[in-house]
């Protein structure tokens, strides 16, 4: 029975996150508007792109064992993708979001086979060079990617119930799918043979060879759907934000994501989802308190460090991983398994002592 709780509960999750933008509901300094309102609807579909990017980097390092500096390539490469379909090639929007998911897979299929020839250190470097390159075509080609000003989405060949801020509600929705279709994903891969050899390579890629397996193949196949999830996290950040722009490429995103996985936990799917959902929450509410009357007013050895929020989120990240090294999952998790563990020990003792108290010898009088 306990297997399926993590299942119920998940799906009640979801449930109320459907319902959400039919609620009235107010988290003062979390949220900055009821639930039901445009602004606040906007922020958690934020929130839950960047989850559902995390969830992917998730699938790539905590499954995999594979440290990359250029997933945001193929973020970037939904964004682009979708976005260069509609503009350019004229097609409507499910053919472009196709259109862009291949286009991501396919440069990562070509950019993971040349980076799976090496491992560790060089494999991030490699994977880093993909991604300054993919930035420097981003930003050099303006006729299709519009260069440093970034690309616009081509609302005309967009149904008319995602566009615009009165159907924020329904693109909530939209990336709640995405969200949702990502997990189920990642969580395919991880039950299936596919993720167990993946697991099984990151823990000792030549036991797997031995076996007469081949890693490349499975880091590669992983690598391929980790980019293909990352692209559709792409496409429902194009269309939230009606445009993207070069950063969505780079390796800076990367790192950022990085950072989220790290703080919700490497290897736990729920863990990446509140580490890109908590991160992208507090980029968004310390940059409105650093500008806020409360910072201006305050000394200037408290001011300066307090009106920059990327350095409160890196003291935060420092503080992460000096007290909760597992991150916010894994410090949960190593908490319910010491308890189940003393759970045991305690009832193993109880039938030690039952045990002992039936081998007394009972003295018979005559």
């Amino acid at each position: 029975m306990r297997r399926y709780v993590p299942a119920v509960v998940g799906a009640v999750l979801v449930v109320f996150m459907a319902v959400l933008p039919l609620l009235n509901l107010s988290l003062p300094g979390i949220l900055p508007t009821p639930t039901y309102m445009p602004g606040t609807l906007a922020l958690l579909s934020l929130c839950m792109v960047f989850a559902a990017l995390a969830l992917s980097y998730n699938l790539l390092l905590g499954s995999g064992g594979m440290l990359s500096f250029g997933h945001a390539l193929y973020f970037g490469a939904g964004a682009y993708g979708l976005g260069i379909a509609l503009e350019h090639f004229g097609v409507p929007l499910w053919p472009g979001v196709f259109i862009a998911l291949v286009g991501g897979m396919v440069i990562a299929l070509a950019t993971g086979a040349v980076s799976m020839r090496v491992s560790g250190i060089p494999f991030a470097m490699v994977t880093l060079a993909f991604a300054q390159a993919g930035s420097v075509l981003v930003r050099r080609n303006s006729q299709v990617t519009g260069g440093e000003e970034g690309l616009s989405l081509n609302t005309e060949q967009v149904p008319d119930f995602l566009i615009g801020v009165i159907n924020t509600r329904n693109l909530y929705w939209f990336t709640l799918a995405v969200l949702v279709i990502v997990y189920l994903v990642t969580l395919w891969v991880d039950t299936s043979r596919l993720g167990h050899l993946a697991r099984a390579t990151r823990e000792n890629e030549q036991r797997v060879r031995v076996l007469g397996l081949s890693p490349y193949r499975v880091k590669l196949i992983v690598f391929v759907i980790a980019a293909g999830l990352a692209s559709l996290a792409g496409v429902a950040y194009m269309l939230l934000q009606s445009g993207t722009v070069p950063r969505s490429v780079s390796a800076d995103l990367t790192i950022t994501v990085l950072v989220m996985v790290v703080l919700g936990g490497v290897g736990f799917r729920w863990g990446a989802i509140v580490g890109g959902v908590l991160y992208t929450l507090l980029d968004q509410r310390l940059t409105v308190l650093a500008g806020s009357d409360a910072i201006a007013g305050l000394p200037d050895w408290l001011r300066v460090p307090l009106s920059e929020p990327l350095f409160l989120l890196g003291v935060l990240f420092i503080v992460v991983v000096m007290f909760l090294p597992g991150g916010i999952a894994g410090t949960i998790d190593a908490a319910v398994r010491r308890r189940r563990g003393e759970r045991s020990r305690g009832a193993l003792r109880q039938l030690d002592d039952a045990d002992d108290a039936a081998e007394v010898p009972i003295e018979v009088r005559t």
